[in-house]
């Protein structure tokens, strides 16, 4: 018997979330059931993983298991963005080996055109736009990522425009940045918005059951996973629960649950977006990796995003909700000085699964227990296409995709605590002190 050591517990105060369309959660599991198959975590990894295995196995019977709302938890908290590019931050020009970005490029390629396809199958209404992205800086340590990347981007034949800081705000409104590289694949959304869209769309044989936490699982022949009002029996497990997936006794040690910071504003009056200037939509990744990340959406309002804390059993923690919210005030004040007395509806956190060597984890975890683990940060893509491959995987697919996977070394091992929490805690903090103005 494993006893689940942390569930989830995030914030109540997700913009994502409370903008999107509210829909009605699907009961909570009750009872004593059995099926052949049970997804535990329905967020981008498990919603795909679910709706392939019922496509895969349309006789059967798809349980698919939530312990908070759809919507609500880490795949609705995220920036919205389905990038298409490798985006290792490992790597000095965020590419690396090239045959294994030509890969990767595939993966998240994958990843992006089923969910477009979804989308548009199911008309879901997520403010989905495949306008590209901007990856901009201010400081020369920036400017020289960059150029780096550019370098990557070069050697992986990948197309992009390198914009002045002079020309950017007819771009972004913006006159912060010193230089900006734009790439056109990569797609924006509302993340909760899809979330929800892709759940009230799966198929008629999956049986999704929402603030269902999971208390304990025993392993065996058949995987019996408790609740507090009774228990479901499994077949096969599937395991789509990022950085949780170490509370059911798999991967210890080799996660790490980071959290990142949301604010978004008020809708923009006419008056406000005329100041801004720019296009009516966009998205900005800073080049330094603890910098801010900007949106304009499609319902003109601003997104910011930045700040870093290690929590590590997965939790939200109201502290830094209090403590990182002046630093978007500060943030936001840097880039729209135009735009005064506009303020934050919302501010956020959510989580990232993330691993030292910046891999995750996909295959097997146990007789009867498969996983897709550890996105590193990229779930709207990596996710979709690692949680699809799972089930096709389950279903005898020898995919080349499905087979990179498996090789791959998975996530490492980290060091013991409290030496993990220090180091980790000591790096963040130096990390976004070293961001400067790019913060």
């Amino acid at each position: 018997m494993t006893r689940i050591s942390s569930l989830p517990a995030d914030d109540a105060t997700c913009g994502w979330y409370h903008l999107s369309t509210p829909r009605t959660p699907r009961p909570a599991h009750r009872g004593h059931s059995q099926a052949r198959w049970v997804v535990v975590g329905a967020g981008f990894t498990g919603l795909a993983a679910a709706r392939q295995l019922a496509t895969n196995f349309p006789h059967d019977e798809v349980v698919l298991v939530e312990a908070q709302e759809v919507g609500f938890g880490t795949s609705g908290r995220n920036a919205g963005f389905a990038i298409d590019l490798p985006h290792d931050i490992g790597a000095e020009d965020y590419i690396g080996d090239i045959d294994t970005a030509k890969t990767v490029l595939k993966l998240n390629l994958g990843g992006q055109s089923y969910l477009k396809e979804l989308i548009e199958r199911h008309g879901i209404e997520c403010q989905f736009r495949h306008c590209g992205k901007y990856q901009a800086a201010v400081e020369d340590r920036g400017i020289a990522v960059l150029d780096a990347y550019r370098r990557g981007l070069d050697k992986l034949g990948q197309p992009y425009e390198v914009i002045e800081g002079r020309d950017l705000p007819e771009h972004i409104g913006t006159h912060f940045y010193r230089k900006g590289l734009f790439t056109p694949g990569t797609a924006l959304l509302q993340p909760s918005a899809l979330v929800k869209g892709l759940a009230d769309s799966l198929p008629s044989n999956v049986s999704l059951y929402e603030h269902t936490p999971i208390t304990d699982v025993e392993y065996g022949d058949k995987v019996v996973l408790r609740h507090a009002k009774g228990s479901i029996t499994a077949d096969k497990l599937v395991l789509t629960t990022n950085a949780f997936g170490m509370s059911f006794g798999f991967l210890k040690g080799r996660m790490l649950p980071v959290f990142t910071y949301g604010s978004i504003t008020r809708p923009l009056t006419e008056d406000e977006q005329a100041r801004l200037g720019g296009k009516p939509y966009w998205g900005v990744i800073p080049a330094d990796p603890f910098g801010t990340t900007l949106r304009r959406t499609v319902d003109n309002r601003l997104l910011v995003r930045n700040s870093f804390s290690f929590n590590p059993d997965g939790r939200s923690n109201r502290k830094y909700l209090d403590r990182f919210v002046q630093r978007h005030r500060e943030s936001f004040a840097r880039r729209f000085p135009m735009l005064p007395d506009v303020n934050f509806e919302y501010t956020w956190g959510g989580a990232l699964a993330l691993s030292r060597n910046h891999m995750g984890f996909f295959g097997q975890l146990a007789p009867n227990v498969v996983g897709a683990l550890c996105c590193n940060g990229l779930g709207v893509t990596r996710g979709t296409v690692t949680g699809k491959l799972l089930a096709d995987w389950l279903a005898g697919d020898k995919h080349e995709l499905i087979e990179f996977l498996l090789n791959a070394p998975g996530p490492c091992a980290n060091p013991p605590q409290p030496l993990v929490s220090l180091g980790l805690n000591a790096n963040l903090m130096w990390g976004q002190l070293r961001a400067g103005k790019e913060s």
